[in-house]
């Protein structure tokens, strides 16, 4: 008897530590799932040149979306090592004629383009529009091609850029409800950019954004062609839609789309 009632108490504590480590199974929280980091291709652009001013739109709220955009947890550039040596050399041809370039927006997780993609598609949210597209139709932004469900940016060799003369002003920081103005109005009109006056503002969803568009004449045109000429004298091929779109060529990833995020953790160590 003594024996059977030993046996089953043995059998108690040992269901019990069972039970215990079952419980402490389900209560442990799930392995958190790795960041995907960048290939060794990619670099932070001030590790290649530190000059190359940074206005990185995305990682704030002022940009046609109204908010921050998924996928930049820093304000920071990232490319394929080759883009960034080929602005470190295009920058080094402007800053012996007075300018400098200055970056908006670089490599673009697949995250973020996914982003763009569900805000399109809310016809309700036009809180950006008075500035970004006062033109057009949000309904009309996928047919017209201002948003697509995917980006030569996530390929990591395409940049939006401007160019700055030295000695460079600060542009002021943009303050989340404030009065807007359109993009595409006379530069005293629009929101104050250090940028040189290139006859529109960034990301400006507007036909006279269109690097050759008829209507940009004067000093608006030598400008963007000064960006054009010391970008394609470097490599860089430009969207014919965008005189800030410049894609550098040939790509080392020209048909992969990645999605880590914009951080210096995903180049560290590059």
């Amino acid at each position: 008897m003594t024996g059977l009632v030993s046996a089953l108490r043995s059998l108690a504590v040992t269901g019990a530590a069972v039970l215990l480590a079952c419980a402490g199974a389900v209560a442990s929280p799930a392995a958190a799932v790795p960041e995907p980091r960048a290939p060794r291709e990619f670099v932070a652009l001030d590790a290649v040149d530190r000059t190359i001013l940074r206005e990185m739109r995305y990682t704030t709220a002022h940009n046609f979306v109204g908010e921050p955009v998924d996928g930049y947890r820093q304000p920071l550039c990232v490319l394929t090592r080759p883009a960034a040596e080929g602005l470190r050399r295009a920058q080094r041809r402007l800053l012996a004629r007075g300018y400098t370039l200055k970056v908006y927006d670089c490599y673009r997780p697949q995250r973020a383009v996914d982003h763009f993609v569900r805000w399109a598609g809310d016809l309700a949210d036009e809180r950006m529009k008075a500035e970004f597209y006062p033109l057009v139709a949000k309904e009309r932004l996928f047919a017209d091609g201002y948003i697509a469900e995917r980006s030569g940016h996530s390929r990591g060799s395409t940049v939006d850029l401007t160019v700055v003369r030295l000695p460079a002003a600060r542009t002021r920081p943009y303050v989340p409800g404030e009065e807007l103005t359109s993009c595409s109005g006379p530069r005293a009109e629009r929101f104050p950019d250090s940028s040189v006056d290139m006859g529109t503002g960034y990301d400006c969803f507007d036909t006279l954004s269109h690097t050759e568009d008829p209507r940009i004449t004067g000093a608006q045109r030598a400008n963007r062609q000064l960006l054009k000429g010391v970008l394609e004298a470097e490599g860089f091929v430009n969207l014919p839609e965008e005189w800030w779109h410049f894609t550098f060529r040939p790509e080392p990833f020209p048909s992969t789309y990645f999605d880590f995020p914009v951080a210096r953790r995903s180049v560290a160590g590059h």
